[in-house]
């Protein structure tokens, strides 16, 4: 007699995949890397100029030992694993490579040596992030880099405001008067005015919750909790506006007309039908620079600056004055410029500090670097700028399969580049710390992995992390 079972005829369950502990942390280690570049100054706070210098000799040795280290899963799928160098940012090495050369005619032996050894370092954490992470890890690696930024920010405004008042950097000797711009934070977080968080500068805090909300907002794309994102995203917020960044709040209107424009070309169905978006942004586009221009004075006005960018154009007069005299190879590497240098100690001064950097990328560059230097850049930025649309834009596709879905991941490129390029004008920023990690990761990975979890680098990344082969080749 036939007896009717209730229970299905299959496999039992089984617990899913796990990452390999040795895995865990080597994506935790690629999060502090990401952390310190958001946080240098926030290092450079807490431990000093040497103490800053150490820590990044540190992490760069750290890195070359775990680059170096044999692995099983190497060994056994050397292939895909194999370290692809004609898929290497050539130009941002060129670049490097350019500021290594200025040590022949530097006008500044010691600042060209340290400072070009921070950027080789940097560089060198930026290549070693996109070469150990998938591009779903890089994502997930970068917001939780910035929630330490954030979080620890609002926590260190918090016990400015209600236990220790303003603070100072550790290497600020405490003497009245002490100039309010060195303050590590000023606490005032109840009392209306900009708050610094624990990078110690309202810019810097403005950029980095500007980027949270670039990241947070891909991964509220791509994952299906969001309700901890949200809250982040509210925290984001929260800072940009507290920041008061003029800087910050032009790099948000430009990502959110890039965005528009990329999910708009995302919808063309016809070879042609992107031209005629093409030459109405690009309409768009010059009638906007040149309202700016010549608008600027009203337009900073309004964001509570004055007209002359914040004293940058006096700034960038005096520059150019001096880099008219080596306009072909520059002064010497030295980003940023060392304030202990003689040569630039005393030589520009605002607010009563020595600064420290041109607030322009394109002036810094040409006074160090000449104008070799600046067409080493616009290459980077230009095969970056060019790579990181079309990625954005164009439906993955390897074979005759037209319909694969985009992925939010794809963004992420191209949000970034339009950061830096308006960052970049009135700051020097995206040529250190954060702004530089991100261009050689991204640039990097954006050549070896051209598919969202398809491709070898992907693929052999998650036979490391303990999924099988198979699972790892499918489609996003």
């Amino acid at each position: 007699m036939a007896v009717h079972a209730t229970h299905a005829v299959s496999r039992p369950p089984t617990a899913p995949m796990r990452e390999t502990t040795g895995h865990l942390l080597l994506r935790a280690y690629c999060t502090f890397l990401v952390f310190t570049a958001f946080a240098g100054s926030a290092w450079n706070n807490l431990l000093g100029p040497a103490g800053l210098i150490v820590l990044v000799g540190a992490l760069a040795v750290v890195t070359i030992l775990l680059w170096a280290r044999p692995s099983r899963t190497r060994r056994a799928d050397a292939a895909a694993r194999r370290f692809d160098w004609r898929r290497l940012p050539w130009f941002a090495l060129l670049y490097v490579a350019w500021a290594l050369a200025s040590v022949l005619w530097t006008h500044w032996l010691d600042a060209t040596l340290i400072t070009w050894g921070i950027l080789a370092a940097t560089t060198l954490q930026g290549l070693f992030v996109a070469s150990m992470l998938t591009w779903r890890e890089i994502v997930r690696s970068i917001a939780s880099a910035l929630k330490w930024v954030l979080g620890l920010s609002l926590a260190f405004e918090l016990w400015a405001a209600l236990v220790s008042g303003p603070i100072l950097p550790v290497f600020a000797d405490p003497v009245e008067p002490f100039p309010k711009e060195l303050y590590w934070t000023r606490a005032l977080l109840f009392e209306g005015g900009r708050i610094q968080g624990i990078l110690g500068n309202a810019n810097l805090l403005g950029m980095a919750a500007l980027m949270a909300i670039i990241v947070f907002g891909i991964r509220m794309a791509v994952v299906p909790r969001r309700g901890w994102l949200i809250a982040w995203t509210a925290v984001a917020l929260f800072l940009l506006v507290r920041a008061q960044s003029a800087t910050s709040l032009l790099c948000g209107a430009a990502v959110a007309l890039v965005l528009g424009t990329a999910l708009l070309m995302r919808t063309a169905r016809r070879p042609g039908e992107r031209t005629r978006w093409y030459l109405l942004y690009a309409v768009v586009g010059v009638a906007g620079g040149t309202a700016l221009w010549f608008f600027r004075t009203e337009i900073l006005g309004f964001l509570g600056r004055e007209g002359d960018l914040t004293g940058r154009e006096g700034i960038w007069a005096a520059v150019l004055e001096r880099a008219g005299e080596h306009p072909v190879v520059g002064w010497g590497y030295s980003t940023p410029w060392l304030p202990w240098e003689p040569a630039f100690d005393g030589w520009i001064v605002d607010h009563d500090l020595t600064v420290f950097m041109a607030h322009s990328v394109w002036v810094d560059v040409f006074f160090q670097l000449g104008s070799i230097g600046v067409a080493l850049l616009v290459l980077v930025y230009l095969a970056f700028t060019w790579r990181s649309w079309f990625f954005a834009v164009d439906r993955p596709r390897w074979d005759l399969k037209a319909d694969r879905p985009y992925s939010a991941l794809t963004l992420l490129p191209t949000l970034t580049a339009t950061v830096l390029l308006v960052q970049g004008i009135s700051e020097s920023r995206p040529l250190m710390e954060w702004g530089w990690l991100m261009i050689a990761l991204l640039a990097f990975k954006m050549k070896q992995s051209p598919h969202i979890g398809v491709g070898p680098a992907e693929q052999s990344l998650a036979i490391e992390r303990g999924e099988r082969p198979r699972q790892a080749e499918r489609a996003p």
